[in-house]
């Protein structure tokens, strides 16, 4: 598939005050001279800021890499991860739709999809808040059928759920991400049948489901704020 860029370009692109901290930060990983290892990291940083990769956020961070504009636009162009046009201003649906999601209802969730924000994919719902795409394996088979939104997993989704999940995003509220039928991560659906020792004694949530929540960042626009900015790689 021939991806290119969007015909419509914003003028400029900038990071916030402490992105640019952190895309410093992440420059002193590498060797000097071999700062362009950090082209993906870089490139879904200005992804996570602006909710899409415009030309102009590809050659400011080649810019900032020493690297031929053409190089970045490579890698920009070559991973679908990368989102190469706008998308909704509240969230950006992925419904996983490999095999066992498949099996286990996605066709159900892309109709839900084609009906409540748009009848294609990568088109913007009339109110410019969702958008939506199927993209392939995201690995959480075990808890198919699943979608992404952001970094953040939305799991064992029924088609009730998902609709009300679609609804809670376009308010732009930001649910609870994980399993979404009452289990802590990957366990059978019907409750543990081994390692039964301590059950109960744990925390109720999945270390991902915590940090998401902590962090409350599933839908929001990344300005660098929500950690602060460590180099503890330079530490001895």
């Amino acid at each position: 598939m021939i991806r290119r860029l969007h015909p419509d370009q914003p003028d400029s692109f900038a990071f916030s005050p402490e992105n640019q901290k952190w895309a410093e930060a992440q420059l002193t990983k590498y060797p000097q001279g071999r700062e362009a290892s950090a082209i993906i990291p870089l490139l879904w940083r200005a992804q996570e800021q602006e909710g899409w990769l415009s030309r102009p956020a590809v050659e400011f961070v080649a810019d900032m890499l020493n690297m031929a504009h053409i190089r970045a636009l490579e890698v920009a162009t070559f991973y679908f991860m990368f989102q190469l046009r706008p998308v909704g201003s509240a969230a950006h649906v992925q419904v996983c739709g490999t095999l066992s999601c498949m099996i286990c209802g996605a066709e159900d969730l892309i109709d839900i999809c084609k009906e409540k924000i748009s009848p294609t994919p990568h088109t913007i719902s009339n109110d410019g808040k969702l958008s939506w795409e199927e993209v392939e394996c995201l690995g959480a088979c075990t808890n198919a059928p699943m979608a992404q939104i952001g970094k953040d997993y939305y799991e064992d989704l029924s088609n009730e759920r998902f609709e009300e999940l679609i609804e809670e995003w376009r308010n732009g509220s930001a649910p609870s991400p994980g399993p979404q039928n009452g289990r802590f991560s990957v366990e059978p659906s019907v409750g543990l049948t081994s390692l039964l020792e301590g059950e109960g004694s744990g925390p109720s949530e999945n270390k991902s489901v915590s940090l998401a929540k902590k962090f409350n960042d599933t839908i929001k626009k990344i300005d660098g704020t929500e950690v602060k900015v460590s180099v503890h790689w330079n530490k001895q």
